[in-house]
């Protein structure tokens, strides 16, 4: 498979073969090789904040006019909604911090429980399948779009490190 992020460093490659491999086990509903790649993402540093910046690029790319309250619930619904049918542990909560940290409105000082990074990295790829599902892609086959939005994030996590 030819991507994108291949040149990057190992911790980057292994952030994205990590969050395509979850992706893909969400999509084919897999929960055995969905466990393997989001206890994979869960041990890589700075999974977060690229999974984040995924995740707001795809909420840019599905709702271009920006999104309201409504349009939150329903991106938090859907994922929930679908992933519940064969992720029982899903917790709305964590996709709903998932959801405001992306959107650069969540304070883990505001919340009585803020969920730790591992929960988040379990949850993340969750949300980017029902994302990705709703961009029109096709729910099964590879995960291009996905190797797009990953190149996408790493270039804007290193621009902005680069300027700060």
């Amino acid at each position: 498979m030819t991507t994108t992020w291949q040149h990057l460093p190992a911790p980057a490659r292994e952030i994205a073969r990590a969050a395509t491999d979850a992706v893909a086990a969400a999509r084919a509903r897999d929960p055995e090789a969905y466990d393997e790649a989001a206890d994979r993402l869960a041990a890589t540093d700075r999974s977060g904040l690229v999974l984040g910046a995924v995740v707001r690029l795809l909420l840019e790319e599905t709702h271009p006019d920006g999104l309201d309250g409504d349009d939150v619930r329903q991106v938090l619904e859907s994922c929930v909604r679908d992933a519940a049918t064969w992720r029982p542990d899903v917790d709305p909560h964590v996709v709903l911090v998932l959801l405001a940290g992306a959107l650069g409105v969540y304070d883990p000082s505001d919340d009585a429980t803020p969920p730790d990074p591992a929960t988040l990295a379990r949850h993340a790829p969750l949300l980017l399948a029902d994302l990705l599902a709703a961009t029109g892609q096709p729910v099964s086959g590879t995960n291009r779009p996905l190797d797009g939005l990953l190149a996408a994030a790493f270039a804007e996590i290193r621009r902005t490190e680069l300027n700060d």
